[in-house]
């Protein structure tokens, strides 16, 4: 059974995304990219950018499940508030394509992908390319986009895996 999995980085100025399939324990790099707002945009503007253009993505690869990363506190927040902005939009486009949308914070995804939370952007992408046997390195956001995408499919295989084989339960809508 075959899984089309929308991973999504989002950002204000520049939002990820990366598609891929999962067949089995196999991932397989279908599409990524980078939705950049133009500068000097107001917000409004901004999140029809980043709409529009994530309704193209979805429109076009078809993904069954969606994936986003969670926004974390800055030190700023102006710049907090103005990336969970971003992150909704992503988020509402996703709902209103009725894609189920999962959550991972930034470290569960490095964790996933590269073995441990604190990896810098270029550990992920060199495991991104080493994990979906790209030729080339994905741009740093499209490569977190397929991150999140992945540790996706690793997260919810995993659960399924133990709910299959009687080690977790379904409680309150959750996997306990």
């Amino acid at each position: 059974m075959s899984r089309r999995i929308l991973g999504i980085d989002p950002g204000s100025r520049i939002t990820g995304f990366g598609v891929i399939d999962v067949v089995g324990q196999q991932r397989h790099y279908i599409a990524s990219g980078c939705i950049r707002t133009p500068a000097g945009a107001s917000l409004a503007e901004r999140i029809d950018v980043i709409v529009t253009h994530l309704f193209e993505v979805i429109d076009t690869y078809q993904p069954q499940e969606s994936a986003i990363e969670r926004v974390f506190v800055n030190v700023n927040p102006a710049a907090t508030l103005m990336l969970g902005q971003a992150r909704g939009a992503a988020v509402t486009a996703m709902v209103l394509r009725k894609l189920p949308v999962a959550e991972y914070t930034a470290l569960q995804v490095k964790q996933s992908v590269v073995g441990h939370g604190k990896a810098p952007k270029e550990q992920v992408q060199a495991m991104i390319v080493r994990l979906l046997s790209l030729s080339g390195t994905p741009q740093a956001d499209a490569a977190d986009a397929l991150a999140v995408a992945l540790a996706h499919a690793n997260h919810s295989h995993a659960a399924l895996a133990a709910l299959s084989a009687g080690g977790l339960r379904v409680k309150g809508g959750r996997l306990v």
